[in-house]
């Protein structure tokens, strides 16, 4: 039986109010899988039920212990910090719980300041032997290295996730001076160094158009010029006459199809196959002129042959993935979206090419969309919003969880006029399980979809009332009740929340409970502001010193208002 399967006859067990029994599902679960925060939770609750709380407590440290892990390792330093505080305001001495928000803090500090001395990849030495490399030089124009480097920088760790990309490995030896170049590596600087000399020589005649042989930015791709390389396209004037017809064909394809006279291009390319079966370029050149006329099956075809003759004659990689570019673009214009994205992926481990990756992007992109779009039913939608109502009534937590997460994917796209429900009821359940930052956010959410609304305020302020940041619970409610006067359960909120305040400014509440507020209020960003304001920082000293100063300085709005957030967050005392 599996840690889910358990969980539910936990759940069950729980609802027929047979705590025992429900103890021991979670605890065979928990054998499952320990990792499972809910599972803690949940046999707490059991516990309490059962008036067991020493250990409620002590299974109540554990999930919070173990969701604060979950958050670090998924380098959510600040969702692993409020877990871990969440955790000591159960048991504010347990050292387990102490050590994992100093991890989490420490974790953060360091993220925000970033690796010292800016990491490898930012050091000139190194920067400079990338760039000097004739191997490396060409990474440094690719967008995607670009990146890997910067994330490198930010967290030496992430190397582990490009230990499989061959351009790292030889980054990594390059930039720590390591001479060592692989048969690979050196057949592409020898290329390379034959690019360049074959360039510095003068042109036997002018080659077609930039627009013609070069290929574009825009979707729509244009035939090659012949290859630079000696073993693709010799030149002219050391070719047999077959040959050099060939290239005169293709170069008057060129400019028909700059022309826009695609027909005509695929004549002279097709009179240019004809002469010369072993270059490449005429096929794709082809395959560019049907894609253009919209026959993306006849440009598939093309694409395929200039592949499978490319590689029997060992042609220049940089054709080959071209032509496996060209192919999946026009897999993607007939809709086939796995078909293009495979292509792409394979003509990047030919040949990595910016406008390949951008292409790949792309596709990716909007074969998720179509993904999202696909599983969009209403109907389904609204059969989740029913099936989690009932897990809630019968308090399976969990399940009713999962069933309004579905009920929102399965929502349609854009409005969908009951979001703001689901984000609600869902909020709901993270209050029930205490996983209160996750509620948080569902409310905060709800309240944006429908500002209106009253329970997203509701659900916002008990949030904030059980977090006890008792100032911001005050002004939730009150702004839920700028919009509904007569809402009960917001006046009971507010009611509630006052009179905690009222404890707190006088001083009264146990020193843990006083303890507590202050630590969150001294965490929140704008009493920090009001605390390193100059100008409160003299006010508050001259009323420490002349109480009877109080009065004038309270004269200003601006300082009443700082002042009073002061008090409401429990940093200054009224007595």
């Amino acid at each position: 039986m599996s840690a889910d399967e358990l969980k539910a006859k936990g759940n069950a067990a729980f609802s027929a109010g047979k705590y025992d029994e429900a103890v021991e599902h979670f605890s065979a679960a928990i054998a499952l899988d320990g990792g499972n925060h809910i599972l803690y939770s949940n046999r707490s609750a059991a516990h309490a039920s059962a008036s067991r709380y020493a250990e409620a407590l002590q299974d109540a440290e554990k999930g919070y212990s173990r969701l604060g892990a979950a958050h670090y390792g998924l380098r959510q330093y600040d969702e692993a910090a409020a877990a871990y505080r969440q955790g000591l305001e159960l048991d504010p001495s347990n050292e387990q719980l102490k050590s994992g928000l100093e991890d989490a803090e420490s974790a953060r500090a360091s993220a925000r300041r970033g690796p010292p001395g800016g990491g490898l990849f930012s050091q000139p030495e190194v920067l400079s032997r990338l760039a000097t490399n004739p191997t490396t030089r060409a990474y440094l124009s690719q967008p995607d290295f670009m990146e890997m480097m910067q994330a490198i920088n930010r967290d030496p760790s992430a190397m582990q996730r490009y230990l499989g990309d061959d351009r790292f490995q030889t980054a990594l030896q390059v930039g720590l001076g390591m001479n060592i170049v692989t048969p690979d590596q050196a057949a592409e600087m020898e290329t390379e160094e034959r690019a360049q000399a074959e360039a510095a020589k003068p042109e036997p005649k002018a080659e077609p158009s930039t627009a013609a042989r070069e290929e574009p930015a825009a979707e729509e791709p244009a035939p090659e010029a012949p290859a630079s390389t000696p073993e693709s396209a010799p030149t002219p004037a050391s070719d047999s006459p077959s040959k050099a017809a060939a290239l005169a064909e293709k170069e008057a394809g060129n400019a028909a199809y700059k022309a826009k006279r695609f027909d005509e291009a695929i004549e002279r390319y097709t009179r240019a196959i004809e002469l010369d079966a072993g270059d490449i370029s005429f096929l794709s050149n082809r395959a560019a002129a049907h894609f253009e006329k919209g026959d993306y099956a006849a440009c598939v075809a093309d694409c395929e042959e200039a592949v499978e003759r490319g590689r029997a004659a060992h042609t220049d990689y940089k054709l080959i993935a071209r032509a496996i570019t060209r192919k999946g673009t026009a897999l993607a214009k007939q809709g086939d979206l796995e078909g293009a994205i495979a292509c792409f992926q394979k003509s990047l481990t030919e040949h990595r090419n910016a406008d390949t990756l951008k292409r790949l992007h792309d596709a990716e992109k909007a074969l998720r969309e179509q993904q999202a779009a696909a599983y969009v039913d209403a109907d389904l939608s609204a059969e989740a919003k029913e099936a989690g109502n009932a897990a809630f009534k019968r308090q399976d937590y969990p399940e009713a969880v999962r069933l309004y997460s579905e009920a929102l994917k399965r929502g349609p796209p854009g409005v969908n006029p009951e979001a703001h429900k689901l984000y609600s009821n869902r909020a709901a359940c993270y209050t029930k399980l205490g996983a209160w930052q996750e509620g948080l956010k569902d409310a905060e959410e709800c309240i944006r979809l429908a500002p209106d609304f009253s329970k997203g305020y509701s659900r916002k302020g008990h949030l904030q009332f059980f977090m006890k940041e008792y100032s911001k619970a005050r002004e939730t409610y009150e702004a839920g009740l700028a919009r509904d006067p007569d809402n009960a359960e917001l006046r009971e909120g507010l009611v509630r929340t006052v009179q905690a305040l009222n404890r707190l400014t006088r001083g009264e509440g146990s020193e843990e409970e006083r303890r507590q507020t202050q630590e969150r209020a001294l965490a929140d960003p704008e009493i920090q502001a009001i605390l390193t304001d100059p100008v409160m920082r003299q006010v508050l000293r001259d009323m420490e010193e002349d109480p009877a100063a109080a009065q004038k300085h309270l004269a200003n709005a601006q300082i009443a208002a700082k002042f009073e957030k002061l008090v409401t967050a429990g940093i200054v005392q009224i007595r």
